[in-house]
């Protein structure tokens, strides 16, 4: 009897002392932070490079436009003038700054006026009859126009102008410039195009819609924020424009911004002051403009391509 009660608590201690063959779950892995904080350094480190390299030319812009030219060559570039000064603008502003300023808004005017209807017209037909071989070939033909830089075909461009009696006029800066705008106008116009539901157009054809109502009733209004788009991209591009109208003009009365800032050169110098002014001046209305339709460009800088 009590070797049967031996065994029994001998047997129990050893089923207690036997070690457990169950796996053990390891515990979560510490990640290193040293990469995370790295990358995170070095983000922020790019970023404010990239800020300085924005901020910095258009601090030095604005102070140097409230200089005078006796300051501006005795002050440290970066530093706030000692004595801030109005008469650069007022020099600016007492010659034919108007003038200038009148000619770039007419020749960017009508530049994006007949970019973005041509452009719209072509991109409409383009995307209406897309199974057809005449418009797969008319939109690789304005897919080329990207690869033909305008230096390359400015002489030919200068001798069309005389031939056609146009130098030195606005309309000879109007229709090159919109002729070099409509590739980029019509990739934009029919990548947002080719969004729009087909079963809308097919509504208005039951309808008795033709297609000149379908184009101004129906494309043009839910093209909105691409034509905005691209009305603010082809007036910023035909608004800084130098070499049309430095070929195609000569007389003073029909320089545009750009061109003009050059004749704040003198025989020996340059009024250094009272250009930076007029380049103060003429990046005030584009940049209302893009403070204006800032929601409208994103949106269509974004539509279109979700496909």
């Amino acid at each position: 009897m009590s070797t049967t009660v031996t065994k029994t608590r001998t047997t129990a201690t050893e089923r207690r002392t036997v070690p457990s063959h169950r796996a053990v779950t390891p515990g979560p892995v510490r990640k290193n932070p040293v990469p995370g904080f790295l990358r995170r350094t070095l983000t922020g480190g790019a970023a404010l490079f990239w800020t300085a390299i924005v901020v910095v030319p258009i601090y030095w812009l604005v102070v140097t436009s409230l200089r005078s030219q006796s300051d501006f060559t005795s002050d440290s570039p970066l530093a706030l003038p000692s004595h801030p000064t109005l008469d650069s603008y007022r020099t600016v502003l007492d010659g034919d700054f108007t003038t200038y300023l009148l000619n770039s808004v007419v020749v960017t005017a009508g530049t994006v006026v007949i970019a973005v209807a041509v452009a719209l017209m072509a991109a409409f037909s383009i995307v209406r009859n897309a199974g057809s071989r005449f418009s797969r070939v008319s939109f690789r033909l304005f897919l080329l126009g990207l690869a033909i830089p305008l230096q390359a075909v400015i002489i030919p461009v200068y001798l069309l102008i005389i031939r056609m009696h146009l130098y030195d006029s606005l309309l000879a800066i109007v229709l090159p410039s919109a002729a070099f705008a409509l590739p980029i106008t019509v990739m934009i116009l029919v990548s947002f195009l080719r969004d729009v539901p087909r079963s809308l157009f097919e509504a208005m054809i039951v309808d008795g819609a033709g297609d000149w109502r379908m184009l101004w009733s129906l494309a043009a209004p839910l093209a909105r924020p691409a034509l905005m788009t691209v009305a603010v991209y082809d007036g910023l591009q035909v608004w800084n424009g130098f070499l049309f109208p430095l070929i195609l003009t000569q007389s003073g009365d029909k320089a545009v911004l750009p061109l003009a800032l050059t004749l704040f050169r003198g025989q020996f110098g340059i009024n250094v002051p009272a250009t930076m002014a007029a380049v103060v001046l003429s990046t005030l209305p584009m940049l209302a403009l893009f403070i204006l339709a800032r929601r409208q460009l994103v949106a269509g800088l974004t539509a279109g391509f979700s496909k």
